[in-house]
């Protein structure tokens, strides 16, 4: 019993085993018949006869015709069925967009040419800031300088300087840079030799909080060290950092032209100049008042304007000792070169200043205070002054002559 069951089994699996299998193969063969004659169209014997675009009105637009021009990559392709007025573009025929196509910067109905590419205007402009210097030029510099917030610091990085005028190729420049308003510390470069066009790439960092950082200003000096090590100034270049964007991902570089006069505004009261020497062995300062510009006298009636300088040696704000120039009469420009020697001993250089008082004589015994300045170390001068002070210093037995602008305190 058993095995006719089998037997009545296995043939009902048969059976079925075959249909699937003639099922299967009449769904393959229908789905190819209906493929090719889909496709037979594409096949036509005739190319296609190119006709004119047709007149298409604006209104038109948006509508059902909607004007078609095959591209030039398939000429040579069988199409079926143009309608509206569309064409085959030939190779060698140029595109012209339809008049009557709106003007807009984007347009559904396909991409147009609107004129060739000038690669002139793609490349980058000749660089000439190595080349192309004004008259009177002493000398140009490039850096970058910027911020970062996380760590309060200045990073400066000091590229190169060109056209130092020192009149022979013997320079050995080097750049010292100082962050103002604080003239006590200072950055300073290596010293190149013999060469008017030094490349320095190196990098500066100042520590600087980020709230004070705009109200500070760089200044880069130029010097040549002579072969006794004494410094000469070459130029200098001041960068203030009030409008400038520190914190850039990408920072240009900078390039300023260098300049020997300082770039501080005149004073109101005038300005005087003068020397300053120190001799360190025998211990003797020496003063040379040389002349004053811009004096702002009081009018006196019946009375001629005339002015003398007055020097005074101080040491912790103690007078040590007072010396005054000639008066010179009826000018606002007067010249002195008047020279005097202080004996002051290398000690006392810390502690001490140097008060040089410009006045006008006054009907009687009296005068009028004109203006003063005061050179000295960092307890009593700051900006210029402190830099005067500092330089007599570095270079002894120098005189180093600078102007100063007189204030009324």
């Amino acid at each position: 019993m058993s095995e006719e069951v089998a037997a009545v089994a296995g043939g009902v699996i048969g059976v079925v085993a075959i249909l699937l299998l003639i099922g299967i193969g009449t769904y393959i063969l229908r789905k190819r018949f209906c493929f090719s004659s889909q496709y037979e169209e594409f096949f036509d014997q005739g190319p296609p006869t190119p006709t004119k675009v047709k007149a298409v009105d604006k209104d038109s637009l948006g509508t059902k015709h909607v004007p078609f021009i095959v591209p030039p990559k398939f000429h040579g392709r069988d199409w079926i069925g143009l309608r509206n007025g569309e064409r085959i573009q030939d190779d060698s025929e140029p595109y012209m967009a339809p008049d009557f196509l709106p003007r807009s910067s984007f347009c559904s109905l396909g991409a147009y040419v609107v004129g060739s590419i000038n690669p002139a205007l793609y490349k980058f402009p000749e660089v000439n800031e190595e080349t192309d210097f004004p008259a009177g030029n002493i000398g140009r510099i490039w850096f970058a300088v910027e911020y970062e917030l996380e760590t309060e610091r200045l990073v400066v990085s000091l590229m190169k300087v060109r056209n130092l005028q020192f009149g022979s190729d013997s320079c050995n420049p080097f750049v010292k840079i100082h962050l103002l308003p604080d003239e006590r510390r200072h950055l300073q470069s290596k010293t190149k030799r013999k060469t008017v066009n030094p490349q320095f790439d190196e990098t500066f960092v100042f520590q600087v909080s980020g709230k004070t950082v705009h109200q500070r200003t760089l200044r880069f000096s130029v010097y040549h060290v002579d072969k006794i090590k004494k410094h000469h100034l070459l130029g200098q270049v001041l960068f203030p950092l009030k409008n400038e964007s520190l914190t850039d991902d990408e920072n240009m570089v900078i390039w300023r032209d260098l300049d020997l006069e300082n770039l501080e505004p005149p004073s109101e009261y005038g300005n005087i100049q003068f020397s300053l020497s120190y001799n360190d062995y025998l211990g003797r300062l020496t003063v040379v008042v040389l002349r004053a510009k811009g004096l702002q006298f009081l009018e006196e009636r019946g009375v001629i304007s005339s002015a003398f300088v007055k020097v005074s040696f101080m040491n912790h704000n103690k007078l040590i000792k007072c010396k005054k120039t000639a008066s010179v009469c009826g000018t606002a420009n007067p010249v002195y070169n008047e020279t005097f020697s202080l004996k002051v001993e290398n000690t006392e250089l810390d502690t001490a200043s140097l008060s040089l008082a410009v006045f006008q004589n006054a009907q009687g015994d009296k005068s009028h205070l004109l203006g003063r300045v005061v050179v000295g170390p960092y307890m009593y001068t700051r900006g210029r002054e402190l830099e005067h002070w500092n330089e007599m210093l570095n270079r002894p037995k120098d005189l180093v002559k600078r102007w100063h602008a007189l204030c009324n305190t």
